[in-house]
């Protein structure tokens, strides 16, 4: 169903939210607003990055930043880099920071260079911009070389298919990793496809060796995992020889393990465990509550796994497998609702390392939309924080505005077994 703009002055209410850090006040520009990351600055103040745009796709994708002191007031969002308004191209798409020990931040993101593959906001160089002073003003860095393998453009001058998404994690060594999404280039796997659902893709690493160092980033050295760079696959239905594993989401077990989880086309989460800090990974396997039970529904969507401070971790996924009502699994604007969360604890000796308890119904949009996308998701691309006793995730409310809600232990109790 979609909304008649009368009825839209408080429809970021919906999903009951305890914080807003951004309401669009017009489509044209801002009116798109997704991969929501917030983060601690150096000197303790919170900041929010983002990709915003006038609609997924137009052309005009920029990276803006707001800023807050105490996770409640939030400025206005200010440029960091892409598109300025008006323009359409060099764009800046789902950056995603890194905060040194030295104190320096960087900013990584895809980089629209004007040399297409697949589009225009997934094909790009690596770029990056980097701040000195908490984040109040950005310095553009040199593009980061990428390590390029058997499914990119076999023309070096072509950029890489990719996206990065989630906040980097510290691996046992201490080490700020990252996972990434990799398309493969039309010239060297042209399967033919059903939708944009079904191109051929995998989810890779990054582990960033040298950054705590606050190095000047054509410094940066970066080893890109696994090894022989071939990622991790999960075969589409029907179709074998063809892979959709995106935007793996990580979180480093108590043994020192690393766990990875991924949407897929399958209808199910599908995840993958590194014994050696991402060097080589097992074979992908569909998620389950626990060894044996049921398996994780999912459609494709984003579906991350974060850990909280007291060891416990949380899935949050929107538990369909991409049937909801009168929609299928390739109607991904409407199917990625409501979204739940599911405590998960770390079993050791078992299968699989993380069980889950039962979901819990967090945020829905009850299948209304709104915004210039015409969407009716909620937590796609979410990022989660604690606080002063507080955690909370923050999220996107069907690409439009930025909320946050507290996590409360309502919602994790009588989660397991």
């Amino acid at each position: 169903m979609t909304m008649k703009p009368a009825i839209q002055v408080d429809e970021w209410k919906r999903s009951n939210p305890d914080i807003t850090v951004f309401v669009p006040k017009e489509d044209a520009y801002t009116g798109d607003n997704e991969h929501f990351l917030v983060f601690e600055s150096p000197k303790g103040e919170w900041l929010a990055l983002w990709t915003q745009s006038s609609v997924e796709g137009h052309g005009d994708n920029h990276l803006v930043l707001s800023r807050s002191k105490d996770q409640l007031e939030w400025s206005e969002p200010v440029y960091v880099a892409g598109a300025r308004r008006g323009e359409r191209g060099g764009q800046a798409s789902w950056g995603f920071p890194v905060v040194s020990e030295q104190g320096r931040m960087y900013i990584f993101y895809t980089k629209d260079i004007g040399i297409h593959d697949l589009d225009s906001q997934t094909t790009g160089t690596m770029g990056c911009v980097y701040s000195d002073d908490d984040g109040y003003t950005w310095i553009p860095g040199t593009d980061i070389p990428m390590d390029r393998n058997r499914y990119d453009h076999p023309d070096p001058k072509v950029p890489r298919n990719w996206i990065g998404w989630q906040k980097p994690i510290r691996d046992s060594q201490g080490r700020w990793m990252t996972g990434y999404t990799q398309w493969s280039s039309r010239e060297v796997y042209d399967v033919p496809k059903v939708g944009w659902y079904s191109k051929d893709s995998r989810s890779l690493f990054m582990r960033f060796d040298n950054i705590d160092e606050g190095p000047d980033p054509e410094r940066l050295k970066i080893t890109w995992l696994p090894q022989g760079s071939e990622g991790l696959a999960v075969p589409f239905p029907g179709n074998p020889e063809l892979s959709v594993a995106q935007e793996p989401s990580l979180v480093l077990l108590p043994d020192g393990r690393l766990f990875c989880v991924m949407r897929t086309f399958t209808g199910f989460i599908w995840y993958s465990v590194s014994s050696d800090d991402g060097e080589n990974w097992t074979p992908p396997q569909m998620l389950r509550y626990r060894d044996d039970g049921e398996p994780i529904r999912q459609p494709i969507a984003s579906c991350p796994v974060y850990p909280l401070q007291d060891g416990r971790f949380v899935l949050v996924f929107h538990n369909n497998d991409g049937n909801l009502g009168e929609y299928g699994p390739h109607h991904a604007l409407h199917n990625r609702r409501p979204a739940y969360l599911s405590c998960g604890r770390y079993v050791e000796g078992a299968r699989q390392p993380l069980w889950f308890g039962k979901p819990k119904l967090f945020v829905d949009t009850d299948g209304l939309t709104i915004g210039p996308k015409g969407t009716s998701e909620i937590a796609t691309y979410p990022s989660l924080t604690q606080f002063n006793g507080k955690t909370v995730l923050w999220y996107p409310d069907r690409k439009y505005y930025l909320l946050g809600k507290y996590v409360t232990e309502a919602w994790l109790e009588n989660g397991l077994d």
